[in-house]
Formats: C-alpha cells, structure tokens, sequence
C-alpha cells in the first residue's frame, strides 16, 4: 500500500450539468465549461467526433454520445474507467452496461452492497447504486476502444468537475493504468510518487484514497491477468474504506 500526504482536493455540491461551486476556473471559450458531462454533440475530438458520425449512420438506434456519469445518492466511491465500449456503453448509454466488463463489475458492486436490483445489461434494469458513480476517463467511444493522449486531455476537465462535484468522496477505484494516470493528473499527482499497481492503495490527504485494479476487461479475465477474485479483494477493501 502506497501511503502518500498530499492536499486534499477540492470536492463540493451534488453532481449537476452546471456546477458553479466547486472552485474550477471556467473555460470561457468553451460552452460545456461547467459540465460534468459533455454534451450529447460534444465537438472537443475531431477523431471521435467521424467515429461517432459513423456508427450513428450505421446504428441510429444506438446512443452514439458522449456517455454520462452513472451515480447513486450520497455518493462515497467513484469507479473511473477507461472509454465506453462501441457495443456497450456507446450502445446503451450507460457506463459499463452491455459488454463484458459490466457483468463483472456490477455483480461485484451488488456482492458488496454498493448497488442493488439486477444487472440485465440495459440501461433501463432498474439497477440502483449506492453511494458509487461511474465514469470513464474518456466519454465518447474511441476506434478500436483506444483513446489518444489528446483525446484523454480533452475530457479532463469533466473528470475534474466530477470528482470536484462530490462532497463525501472517500475512494476512487481506478479501472487501468489510462484512468489511473488521468486521474492523477487532475489531482495535480506525480505519477512517481503514485505508481499504478494492481491492488495499490494511494492516500491522499486525510480522506481520499485511489484504489488501483486490472480493468475487468475480457482480454484480462480471459487472460487471467485479473481473476473475479482479485478484483473482488479490491473492492472488499474499499467497501471497508468507505463503510
């Protein structure tokens, strides 16, 4: 475990399209500058912008969007992925749902009653979080599910205004090494001081601590670089952490 002091980052007010409390200087020139989430056109990657063109021409009923931060109430944990599947959560609209990786990890949360109801990969199951938000470092759908470094920094800042937009944030799990080091950038982080590590515990300041995992990917699980086991002893402990 990597115990590590730094300031606490700034966290304040529920999770809305407009925050104007949580201490981040506006983009003037940007029309999404207080968002926590793109908007559905989001114009920022030129790349993802003709890919998500694309599939909406060959999948109209298809969310085809920028896809939004899934939250609870009182929300304690936030879940930071890498980018929306082209077949799940570009599909369905919301983070991890419809691919592999959502039966995972959703069966995990419910295990450790960070969600309830039944995961039936759509978006409309009715399964509830608790006390958890998902997110993805990148929101739009990337070619062959891989985002470039410009694309990564484009949506910063609405990872930035999300994790600012929780009061009671206690731990951020991090699905990979991607939403690992963005993360750690939007915390003002060195990365060499926060080495990313499967089951890697990282304090900052008095409350907060980053919780690193293997995504939960099918390559990974195929692959067995991540057993079910592993990944649920990760979350066991931030389910301790944050009870």
């Amino acid at each position: 475990m990597t115990n590590s002091k730094t300031s606490d980052p700034g966290r304040s007010g529920p999770v809305t399209d407009h925050i104007s409390s949580n201490g981040i200087a506006p983009d003037q020139a940007s029309p999404d500058s207080n968002r926590t989430d793109p908007d559905r056109n989001c114009a920022r990657c030129d790349r993802l912008v003709a890919f998500r063109e694309k599939h909406r021409g060959l999948e109209p009923s298809w969310f085809n969007a920028p896809v939004p931060t899934f939250c609870g109430r009182n929300v304690k944990l936030l879940i930071v992925g890498l980018a929306p599947g082209l077949r799940g959560a570009n599909r369905t609209g919301r983070p991890f749902t419809g691919d592999f990786a959502g039966d995972l990890l959703y069966e995990t949360l419910i295990e450790f009653g960070l969600a309830t109801g039944r995961y039936a990969a759509r978006s409309d199951d009715g399964l509830t979080l608790i006390k958890t938000a998902i997110t993805n470092a990148v929101r739009c759908v990337p070619p062959e599910n891989k985002p470039i470094g410009e694309e990564i920094r484009a949506c910063r800042p609405f990872l930035e205004r999300t994790i600012a937009a929780y009061d009671d944030l206690k731990a951020i799990v991090l699905l990979g090494r991607i939403a690992h080091d963005t993360t750690l950038t939007t915390l003002g982080l060195k990365r060499s001081a926060h080495p990313f590590a499967h089951a890697a515990e990282h304090r900052i300041g008095n409350d907060l601590v980053l919780f690193d995992s293997y995504h939960c990917s099918r390559y990974n699980t195929n692959t067995r670089r991540l057993t079910p086991d592993m990944f649920k002893a990760v979350f066991r402990n931030v389910a301790r952490h944050i009870a």
